[in-house]
């Protein structure tokens, strides 16, 4: 999902679409998205064995660098980093096959 896609969903020109969003949320349309996705990438790093490249892509990111480069921004460490300390035990629906 796109700025763009969110405006037209809201039949709203891009640039008012943006303006009221940061009046009612406190944030830029581009920041929040960015936020969701981080947030969404934080989550599949905690509870999957997917790649960061392929979490990247699921969750709106050109690739694994960006990624890389928002997770960082955000709380200071690499997608690798996170998944090593934030990773519970898998659950039996989620590990690997025998």
């Amino acid at each position: 999902m796109t700025l763009t896609d969110l405006a037209e969903h809201s039949h709203m020109s891009l640039r008012a679409f943006a303006r009221r969003f940061t009046e009612e949320v406190g944030m830029s349309p581009g920041r929040w998205l960015i936020q969701q996705r981080v947030d969404r990438a934080r989550h599949l790093l905690e509870t999957t064995d997917q790649p960061v490249d392929e979490i990247a892509g699921q969750v709106g990111f050109a690739g694994g660098t960006s990624l890389r480069e928002h997770l960082h921004a955000a709380i200071g460490i690499s997608p690798l980093a996170y998944r090593r300390t934030f990773r519970g035990a898998l659950s039996p629906a989620l590990s690997p096959a025998h």
